[in-house]
C-alpha cells in the first residue's frame, strides 16, 4: 500500500520483512511453540543451487517508502500460522458440500 502512494517509486522492487535475519531452525522452533507439537527438523546434503545465507534487505524500502517493520516475526508467523489454518478450514467445508 505504501508504494501505491509513494511518489518516484514505479519499477522499483521492495523487500518486506522484519529487519534481521531468521534462521530455518528458528522456523521450526517457532512453529512447534504455536502448534504445540514437538517439532524436529529433518537436514539432508545440501543440492546444488540451494542458497545457503538469505535475509531479506529492507533498506529501500525504508527509504522510498519510510517502511518500518511494524510485527515480530514470532507474531507475523503465528498470524499466517492461524489465517492458514482458518482458510484450510473454510475451503474443506466448501468441498464437503
Amino acid at each position: 500500500m505504501l508504494a501505491c502512494e509513494a511518489p518516484n517509486v514505479s519499477g522499483k522492487v521492495f523487500n518486506v520483512g522484519v529487519g534481521g535475519r531468521v534462521s530455518l531452525n528458528e522456523v521450526v522452533r517457532e512453529l512447534g511453540k504455536i502448534t504445540g507439537k514437538a517439532l524436529e527438523a529433518k537436514y539432508d546434503p545440501p543440492r546444488e543451487g540451494d542458497i545457503r545465507d538469505s535475509q531479506a534487505d529492507i533498506s529501500q524500502a525504508r527509504e522510498f517508502l519510510g517502511y518500518e517493520p511494524q510485527v515480530r516475526f514470532e507474531e507475523g508467523l503465528a498470524r499466517t500460522f492461524e489465517w492458514y489454518r482458518e482458510t484450510q478450514a473454510k475451503a474443506a467445508v466448501k468441498t464437503e458440500k
